[in-house]
């Protein structure tokens, strides 16, 4: 069953990220809503993932049949929109544009190819595609030993503490990577498993189901360096801190768990079309953003034709390239299966 109100997350998380980066390269409000405030944006992505993963998955019987689903499930979601994005942005580089993001040489495409590097916003894709593959070893416990799944999160939450959340980057033989990106990300797609294996079961008392919980998504602007009360140095080390982890979590437990499912601010039409345009939204409006400003316009311009246009080739990104890359791989497995196998003799 569908939850509705996940979409408008989604769209949440794409705009914050979306007026996080108007705010930086347009110096829009002195640059109070940016500040790397995109962050908590990523922070939502990675929430949703864990919780959806662990919502969707766990249930399910753990089979070599269904792991080989499982991996071409995500694969046609994340990937084909990404690669196509990574390889148009060497294209152009080489080309000497940096319209999309700069990838300079081979080994910097190796990398993202490989998910080990993003460049600007393709930061994000290989923590993302790095946790799938952890996830599979959360799923292998989840029938019979599922308690090891929370020894794992509890003990992997603990060591990066006492760690520091190790410093892994670099370069081999010219390629880079970047684990520190995927380390630091982890605790928000961990916490997001821990929801998604209470989602069904954990019975919230009707008088704690209220509309009025929506308003913590108020909370993330209050961590936003510019703008937030708080003194401490959590604010600025954002991914570092668990007093941010514990807001995040916060919010987005208010918004899954106790904000009604019928809330019309998070379920309609706008939310639902924000959803599912949120991955393409992500990924392009960065471009969308640099060339807008290069006009001599008013900012509130700059704003609105920024985010008309990065929506509209969102849009026209889901429904041509992004939509029906994921369908085509869906099919096309479904196709291999169904395939009758000839007998000789």
């Amino acid at each position: 069953m569908e939850i509705r109100k996940l979409n408008a997350l989604r769209g949440i998380a794409a705009i914050i990220v979306f007026v996080t980066h108007f705010s930086d390269i347009t110096n829009w409000l002195h640059g109070a809503l940016g500040g790397g405030a995109g962050a908590y944006g990523v922070m939502l992505f990675f929430l949703l993932s864990g919780f959806l993963m662990s919502h969707l998955y766990l249930d399910k019987d753990f089979t070599l049949r269904g792991v080989k689903h499982y991996f071409v499930a995500r694969f046609a979601r994340v990937v084909p929109l990404y690669l196509l994005v990574v390889f148009a942005s060497f294209a152009l580089t080489q080309g000497g544009s940096d319209l999309l993001y700069h990838i300079p040489d081979h080994q910097v495409l190796l990398a993202h190819g490989l998910f080990l590097y993003g460049d600007s916003v393709l930061w994000s894709i290989p923590p993302e595609v790095q946790f799938y593959v952890l996830f599979v070893l959360f799923w292998s416990f989840a029938a019979t030993r599922r308690g090891y799944i929370y020894l794992l999160i509890v003990g992997g939450l603990l060591l990066l503490f006492f760690t520091n959340f190790p410093r892994i980057y670099g370069d081999m033989y010219g390629v880079p990577y970047n684990q520190f990106t995927v380390l630091r990300s982890l605790p928000y797609f961990f916490i997001g498993v821990i929801f998604g294996l209470h989602y069904k079961t954990l019975v919230i008392p009707s008088y704690l189901k209220k509309h009025g919980f929506i308003l913590a998504l108020c909370l993330i602007p209050l961590m936003y360096p510019e703008l937030s009360p708080v003194t401490s140095d959590a604010k600025n080390r954002m991914w570092l801190s668990y007093e941010v982890l514990l807001v995040m979590s916060t919010v987005f437990f208010c918004v899954v768990f106790l904000v009604p499912d019928n809330n019309i601010l998070l379920a309609n039409k706008v939310g639902d079309f924000f959803g599912k345009i949120s991955y393409s939204l992500y990924l392009l409006h960065m471009p969308v953003i640099t060339v807008i400003h290069q006009f001599d316009w008013a900012v509130e311009i700059k704003l609105i034709a920024s985010f008309a246009l990065s929506t509209a080739i969102a849009f026209v990104s889901f429904v041509c390239i992004e939509k029906p890359l994921a369908r085509y791989i869906r099919g096309a497995q479904y196709a291999y299966r169904a395939k009758p196998v000839a007998v000789s003799g």
